[in-house]
């Protein structure tokens, strides 16, 4: 099993962040390469569409929002992996400020880990710098 985590910290307040980030069919807020979003199976199910046409569909895990956090699973996607699980969290930093962090676990399938870690790693780091510059607009 492979892992990766992604940072960012963002001068603006953890409530403000997870306002924007906390749905799960937010990811078309604030993820340029995600446009559309539709949710299914009460909430829980997630059918992402990204820019060139491809088919995303993920599985709400958990949800905490006081925590600030939820976790999904992949049920269908065109990447390299099996037993993907990802993690997206809001934390309350000092100033008012926040620190967001995404982490996936998964298991390689057709390609090396570190391939697929430098997917995920570059997927989430793009991700997190997409959210910074919606919250600084």
């Amino acid at each position: 099993m492979a892992t990766t985590t992604a940072t960012i910290d963002i001068p603006v307040p953890a409530e403000r962040v997870w306002q924007l980030i906390g749905g799960f069919d937010s990811l078309p807020d604030w993820l340029p390469y995600i446009p559309k979003s539709e949710l299914g199976e009460g909430g829980r199910v997630r059918t992402l569409t990204n820019e060139e046409g491809g088919v995303i569909v993920e599985r709400l895990e958990a949800f905490d929002h006081q925590a600030r956090t939820y976790s999904y699973s992949i049920l269908q996607a065109p990447f390299p992996v099996i037993g993907y699980r990802s993690t997206l969290t809001v934390h309350e930093m000092a100033d008012g400020q926040s620190r967001v962090e995404w982490s996936g676990t998964f298991t390689p399938a057709g390609t090396s880990d570190e391939e697929a870690i430098a997917l995920f790693h570059g997927i989430y780091t793009e991700g997190l710098a997409a959210l910074k510059k919606t919250l600084d607009a």
